[in-house]
Parts: C-alpha cells; sequence; structure tokens
C-alpha cells in the first residue's frame, strides 16, 4: 500500500511538472511569434498615378511606413474600372502584407457586372474608410460655359458633341455621368480611362471638354487655375469648397453622387493585423498635419470602423444597383 501511495505522488509530480512544462512552451512560442510586419507591405492601387486612390495611398503610405517600421510600397495595377488591383489583392496571402485601396467607384462594378471575378462584400477583409469628399465638374478653359446651368444650356443645343472624362467604365465617375445626363436631360459622351489623372491630362490639353473627377485629384488644377470648377456633386456645399456650387442647386435637383476611399485586406486576414492597421491608420488621419494635407488636395478623414466600412460597402452596392436598375444606365 505503501509503494502504491509513493507511486501515486511520485506520477502526481511528473503530471504536474508536464502541464507546467507545457504552459512555459506556450508562453515561449507567443513570447517569439514574430511581431508584423517583418518585411515591406504593398498597397495596390487600381487606377494609373494621379488619380485619388494613387495620391491617397501615396500620402498614407508615408507616415505608415513610419509608425509600423517597414516600408510601404504603392503598387498601381489599372485597368477595367480598378477590378485588376482587387482580383490580385482577393487572391493573395491574408497576412498583412497586400492591402488594396478602395474607391467607392469599384463597387459599382458589383451593380454592373456579372463577371468579376470576386463578390467585393465577401473576399476582404475591410480596415478603415480612410476620406469623405465630392467630385467636382472641371471643365477646360476654352469652354464657353462658365457655369452649371449654361454648360447643361450648351449640352441641349449640343447632344453627345460635348465630352467628359472618368475614371473608368463602370466607376463612380461614369455612374456620375450618366445620371447627370438622364436627370438633366442632356447627353454628355463619356470618355473612359484608367484613372482620373490620364483623364485630368488630356482636360488640360484640350482633348476632352469636361472630366468628373474626385476633389483630390482635381483640386491641384483648380488652384492653379489650369482647368474650370463648375460644380461639385454632393448634396450639400463642401466646406473644402464654399464657393463651388452643387449641380443640385445649379439646376438638377435631388442630384447627388460623393467619394470615399477605404483600406481593405484579404479576407482571412488576422484579426490583430486588421486592428493594428485600423489603429494607426486612425491615428496617422487624426493629426493636424495629415488634416491639413488632405483639406489641400479637396478631401476630409472619415475613418470608421471595419464593421462600419462592411455596412457602407453593402449600402453603396445595393444603392448603386437601384440606380443602374431604375435608370437603364448602360456600360460602354
Amino acid at each position: 500500500m505503501q509503494h502504491l501511495r509513493e507511486a501515486l505522488r511520485v506520477w502526481s509530480a511528473v503530471a504536474l511538472l508536464c502541464i507546467g512544462l507545457a504552459g512555459v512552451a506556450r508562453g515561449a512560442r507567443a513570447d517569439t511569434a514574430p511581431a508584423y510586419p517583418q518585411r515591406p507591405i504593398r498597397i495596390l492601387v487600381g487606377f494609373q498615378p494621379g488619380g485619388g486612390s494613387d495620391v491617397l495611398g501615396r500620402l498614407l503610405s508615408v507616415d505608415l511606413s513610419k509608425r509600423l517600421g517597414q516600408t510601404v510600397i504603392i503598387e498601381n495595377r489599372s485597368g477595367a474600372g480598378g477590378t485588376i488591383a482587387l482580383d490580385v489583392a482577393a487572391k493573395s496571402p491574408p497576412d498583412g502584407y497586400t492591402l488594396a485601396m478602395v474607391s467607392g467607384s469599384q463597387l459599382t462594378n458589383a451593380a454592373l457586372f456579372t463577371k468579376v471575378s470576386y463578390d467585393v462584400e465577401t473576399v476582404f477583409s475591410p480596415i478603415a474608410q480612410l476620406t469623405s469628399e465630392p467630385y467636382i465638374i472641371l471643365a477646360k478653359p476654352a469652354l464657353s460655359a462658365h457655369t452649371m446651368p449654361e454648360l447643361i444650356a450648351l449640352a441641349r443645343t449640343k447632344p453627345n458633341e460635348l465630352t467628359c472624362g472618368s475614371s473608368g467604365t463602370g466607376s463612380f465617375a461614369h455612374l456620375g455621368i450618366e445620371l447627370l445626363n438622364s436627370m438633366a436631360g442632356i447627353q454628355l459622351t463619356h470618355v473612359p480611362y484608367k484613372g482620373s489623372g490620364q483623364a485630368l491630362i488630356d482636360l488640360l490639353g484640350g482633348q476632352i471638354d469636361l472630366a468628373y473627377a474626385s476633389a483630390i485629384s482635381a483640386t491641384p488644377h483648380i488652384k492653379s487655375g489650369a482647368a474650370r470648377a463648375l460644380a461639385v456633386t454632393t448634396r450639400n456645399r463642401s466646406p473644402l469648397f464654399p464657393d463651388i456650387p452643387t449641380i443640385a442647386e445649379s439646376g438638377v435637383p435631388g442630384y447627388e453622387v460623393s467619394s470615399w476611399y477605404a483600406l481593405v485586406a484579404p479576407k482571412g486576414t488576422a484579426a490583430a493585423i486588421v486592428e493594428r492597421l485600423h489603429t494607426e491608420i486612425a491615428a496617422i488621419l487624426a493629426t493636424p498635419e495629415a488634416i491639413a494635407t488632405l483639406a489641400r488636395n479637396g478631401a476630409q478623414p472619415a475613418v470608421g470602423t471595419p464593421a462600419e466600412l462592411q455596412a457602407k460597402m453593402h449600402d453603396e452596392i445595393e444603392r448603386w444597383r437601384r440606380v443602374v436598375n431604375e435608370s437603364g444606365i448602360k456600360v460602354d
């Protein structure tokens, strides 16, 4: 009996020792788990350099690199209304080293196209909305119309003759042009580009008459006087452009289109990585320097939680799907 009790005591001691060693091992593994990030991060942008997504991505990458201690690289994958970049991002490993800029206009693809290889609502982990801003109708300096009412009057006398550039077929800007055609009873000819940057180059060169561009890409040309701003597309005037009237107050009541940008990661990215990125981005965009920089570029910070961004993406897709169905808008 004495031998049995001794054996039980030894067994209990060994069991406790094993449990303790297992706990130490787990703690060691947790302590030695590599911190994020350990190598450069790339942010995919679906449009050419110079457009709103590109400008904002490059502004963000500088401070994000400093805060994360790793280089953040902007990689432009333009084409197909921004779907190429999102397709690459969706198929990338969910390890936090490939992120993607998403503009509100890229969500219209879900309402317009049936052959997109991914479902934007289910293949990404939202990180944060970044900004909110209007689009701006810009005119080349030589255009005879100096106001939105004058443009509408001119367009009615020249159906299909006035050209208007956008960041691509199926983009917010494209739908905004078609919505304006429908609501104002005019017919501007849509000219798609692989990003608003190229559209603005052609506008300044006189190759097109108008451009429907995000404020962040249009602001430098407005401030330099190279292009004339006719109207903003939001419901109310922008506090950053108080002297530019809205389309709604310029003869097209009820007209409203707004632009926004966000950052996402491939679905399955660890919650800790998403939280880290969200925290750093929120801190960056709350600084006076970032607020001032965005204001100079025509945008305002609008950082929301990942859950709020997920809801916004869903609501925007549904809204534009209704607009497409009700108005009969067709892509080129």
